[in-house]
């Protein structure tokens, strides 16, 4: 498929189509609070960090949104097990106070609504390594949220992140694998990288699940289950996801 892939800050016009992109993302996912307070600026404040494809006919058909942030300071160094969310806050904060960066995290990378499976996802991957490098950047790190980890939500991440196929040694997850294929490396699991937490009539909305018993509650598209304390009224998802570096 011909794409046209280009920076949010070379064509400032596309910034409708590419928020409103149909996508499949679970509705509680969204309810991350971190996300929700800091995910719409980062198209305002870097632009050049957010990557938009289009097909012949103009069509939005895929985005990834990523942001720079100073991981080599005191009290970071390493990836942060509070991974997506973490990373988020470190890119504003540093931006707030002037720092200068030194890499390149992801934070999304989605295909619209129909486009899955045209090998789109690992061209997106490509053209952000490809971004960062122009921009003087020698590592892009990513909190990989695994495509297939919803259908072993029991299985804990760092025995799904380490599962390989037989025949070639590569990860068994399908998005693992791309980011294997493009040149990264698994480091380790954010166990904590994004959390969702509301009341059981607000899960209730989000998943149409009853939310009627005390415990783990299975909820399609999870990556672990969501604990639900039906006494107090309330349910909490903590997302675990694996950390990916990518040396350009």
């Amino acid at each position: 498929m011909e794409l046209n892939i280009t920076t949010l800050a070379e064509r400032p016009e596309l910034a409708d189509a590419l928020d409103g992109m149909p996508d499949t993302w679970p509705e509680f996912v969204l309810e991350d609070i971190v996300g929700w307070a800091n995910f719409a600026r980062i198209a305002v404040e870097f632009p050049q960090y957010v990557l938009v494809a289009t097909d012949p006919e103009g069509v939005v058909v895929a985005r990834a949104y990523s942001v720079p942030f100073v991981l080599d300071a005191p009290g970071r160094g390493e990836l942060p097990v509070g991974g997506w969310d973490r990373m988020l806050l470190w890119a504003f904060a540093d931006l707030r106070r002037g720092r200068t960066p030194d890499t390149v995290g992801a934070i999304e990378i989605t295909v619209a609504t129909g486009h899955q499976g045209k090998g789109i996802s690992g061209r997106m991957l490509a053209a952000m390594r490809d971004n960062a490098r122009r921009q003087g950047f020698r590592e892009v790190v990513a909190p990989v949220r695994p495509s297939g980890k919803h259908v072993k939500a029991g299985l804990p991440m760092e025995e799904y992140a380490r599962l390989t196929r037989p025949e070639d040694g590569l990860p068994e997850d399908p998005w693992l694998r791309v980011h294997a294929r493009a040149g990264g490396t698994v480091d380790s699991v954010a166990t904590v990288s994004m959390t969702v937490s509301g009341s059981l009539a607000q899960w209730r909305e989000w998943t149409g699940l009853p939310f009627d018993t005390d415990g783990p509650v299975e909820v399609p598209g999870a990556l672990v289950p969501v604990h639900c304390a039906l006494a107090h009224g309330y349910a909490v998802y903590v997302e675990p996801n694996v950390w990916v570096r990518h040396r350009l």
